[in-house]
């Protein structure tokens, strides 16, 4: 048996050397928009993993590759809204970037950059933002409640922590969060949410409005589903938008109905805007069903203004459209001169009541200072639908049976945090203001950076995680971009990974102005990173605009 693993163990070393190799001398660039030949290091490769491998007795290697001409799924008889859907924060780009960061593990040396800077997504944690250590002290103890009634517990956790954790258990069908809970979340979570909300907006809240979700996309799904009925049913998305209502109007098979931020004025939301696309969708009969409002803004940035919400308010109520505001950022704001502002609280300020307005926002714990992306809790709130149409959206929510129980219990923490006099209130203080206060200090530098490069014109971060600078792109550019039938600024992103190993996101994937161009980057790389990558941006934007300039 040794015998045998160590021959293993020598072939495993041999296959490793020859796909270094391969690696080592590709044939063509990875800057060419060219194809590959037959016979280049690709090629070579793909047939080095198909043969070395041990082979069946009946079917080859190269067939099971490559041959599905006998199974029943074909490209052209999959459901057509499936390939009208598409998701541009993890496209192609993304999917090359983690090509070549499978490259640099086998050789550290076959790329002119050592580490892939995931700048295309708002991921905190994966860029290394810690989690607080509140909110992670109450799940460990809720997912493992038997350690409560320890006394090293006491040791190793605060007090406020083990009594949040004991009160939330108390909550929980059987104690258990790998229970499944009510198909719209745990009731008492949803009451310490709603207590949340009103220590927010001063509006009180029902806990029958809250439903908890793996996260604010499925909420999305979930009203893209009531209200989508046939591709005469539009959505009114801003452009640029979050791919993610593009990608749930194009599956659920609706119309977007896009209105433009005014690039000039911050990303401002102009209601005669709304107005001009509201008709236009009509006239081509059209049923324009909601408004899609993201405020702060995704991937613009910008936060509104109280006034200009009370018109955007206004604007539904007049032309019965259901608001379906997307906060999921409402913690993200880096400027003094601008504050987050729900559209419930706008809305009840203004006069109007739970029969008045439908009214539907979006919350995550994603975002804001926490970044807990991966325990995908979130919540919607419903307000202004009659009880039978809350029914349905009920029945939908069970379909899915319930939420997963820590991203229920993190939602519950988001919305209610420690307070002063907590033992936990100074650090959790302490780690929420570092957080937020390293952000607009990242802002500002990545906005002071685009701005200084040629071409590139970005407006302030007021808000969320992103910058979305404009850049004028050289004729040749965009000639170039034409001949390989890519947009020309994804063309600037697929250079700009090849060269840096920097990942941003094109214009293109989130809606633009016809004419314009844009990139998607993400403020998240820790502050110590920023620098490097401001200095691999500027090196190559000066290359690239020499190399294509008129």
């Amino acid at each position: 048996m040794r015998k045998f693993a160590a021959e293993k163990s020598r072939n495993l070393l041999a296959h490793r050397k020859i796909f270094a190799a391969c690696l080592q001398h590709p044939t063509v660039s990875l800057n060419s928009s060219q194809k590959s030949p037959p016979h280049s290091a690709a090629a070579l490769l793909l047939r080095f993993l198909t043969t070395t491998a041990t082979p069946t007795p009946s079917i080859s290697s190269d067939s099971m590759a490559s041959d599905y001409s006998s199974t029943p799924v074909k490209i052209g008889s999959i459901n057509p809204k499936v390939l009208e859907c598409e998701y541009a924060v993890r496209g192609e780009i993304v999917n090359l970037a983690q090509k070549l960061q499978e490259d640099l593990k086998v050789n550290p040396d076959s790329h002119p950059f050592d580490e892939i800077l995931y700048c295309n997504i708002g991921n905190p944690q994966s860029l290394g933002q810690l989690p607080i250590t509140f909110f992670r002290e109450v799940l460990s103890l809720c997912d493992h409640p038997s350690i409560l009634d320890k006394s090293e517990t006491q040791g190793l956790f605060s007090a406020d922590s083990i009594e949040r954790a004991f009160q939330i258990l108390d909550q929980i069908p059987g104690r258990a969060t790998g229970a499944y809970s009510h198909s719209q979340g745990i009731k008492g979570l949803r009451d310490t949410i709603c207590a949340g909300i009103e220590a927010r907006d001063g509006f009180p809240a029902d806990p029958n409005d809250i439903f908890l979700t793996d996260g604010a996309s499925p909420a999305v799904h979930m009203m893209m589903q009531l209200l989508i009925g046939s591709k005469n049913d539009g959505i009114l998305c801003p452009i640029p938008q979050y791919p993610l209502y593009s990608a749930s109007i194009a599956l659920h098979g609706g119309t977007l109905v896009p209105y433009y931020l005014d690039e000039a004025t911050g990303w401002g939301l102009e209601v005669s805007e709304l107005k001009k696309q509201l008709e236009s969708a009509k006239s081509k009969g059209v049923n324009v069903r909601a408004l899609v409002v993201i405020n702060p803004g995704n991937p613009t940035g910008q936060v509104l203004a109280e006034s200009n919400q009370q018109q955007i308010v206004d604007f539904c109520k007049n032309e019965g459209l259901v608001l379906l505001a997307d906060e999921v950022y409402q913690e993200n704001i880096y400027v003094p001169d601008k504050q987050f502002h729900s559209f419930k609280k706008v809305s009840r300020s203004m006069g109007y009541g739970e029969k008045d307005i439908s009214l539907v926002s979006f919350q995550s714990v994603s975002k804001g200072y926490y970044g807990e992306c991966g325990k995908r809790g979130g919540y919607m709130e419903v307000t202004g639908f009659a009880p039978e149409i809350r029914e349905q959206i009920y029945k939908v929510a069970s379909v899915n049976l319930c939420s997963n129980i820590s991203g229920q219990i993190l939602a519950s923490l988001v919305m209610n945090p420690p307070k002063v006099g907590d033992e936990s209130y100074e650090s959790y203080h302490g780690e929420k203001d570092a957080i937020l206060s390293s952000l607009a200090r990242r802002a500002k530098t990545l906005e002071d950076a685009f701005n200084g490069l040629e071409g590139v014109t970005c407006n302030r971060a007021e808000g969320a995680m992103y910058l979305f600078p404009r850049i004028e792109l050289p004729k040749k550019a965009i000639e170039a971009a034409k001949a390989v039938n890519a947009a020309p600024d994804a063309l600037y992103a697929r250079r700009l990974l090849n060269a840096t190993g920097i990942v941003v996101v094109p214009g293109s994937g989130f809606g633009q102005v016809p004419g314009t161009w844009h990139f998607r980057c993400t403020i998240l790389p820790q502050e110590d990173r920023i620098p490097a990558i401001v200095t691999r941006l500027t090196e190559f934007h000066k290359g690239f605009m020499d190399e294509y300039r008129d």
